[in-house]
């Protein structure tokens, strides 16, 4: 993930189009990196722009983290969902059940819910 998202990937992430994030960047609403002709997004910059495009959430919970799914791990039983929000590293332990039913995958945005005492994962 150190290597950020290509700009499809977050154009994906964020639910908008490519063409927005190119006209995002000119307004100066985001900030990609250029390696050669590529555009890369940091994870911290996709988690910035996720929290400033809030949530529609009618939870209880409060505490909020915006990132991006780095990482899912998967056995019969249970799952590991590793997400980037900004310098963080969230891990979540789940259902398998409730992982597959989220369908999360590397690159997909998605929110830390943290509801004591427990971590709960939302797709974006």
């Amino acid at each position: 993930m150190d290597e950020g998202l290509r700009i499809g990937v977050a154009a994906q992430a964020l639910g908008v189009s490519v063409d927005t994030l190119r006209r995002w960047e000119r307004d100066g609403r985001i900030t990609f990196e250029r390696r050669g002709n590529t555009r890369v997004l940091a994870p911290e910059e996709l988690a910035r722009v996720l929290r400033e495009r809030g949530t529609n959430s009618r939870s209880s919970a409060r505490n909020r983290m915006a990132g991006v799914v780095v990482d899912v791990k998967r056995d019969g039983v249970m799952a590991q969902i590793d997400l980037a929000c900004g310098p963080f590293r969230i891990v979540s332990l789940m259902s398998r059940e409730a992982a597959d039913d989220l369908d999360l995958k590397p690159g997909q945005a998605a929110t830390a819910v943290v509801k004591s005492p427990m971590v709960i994962i939302e797709r974006a």
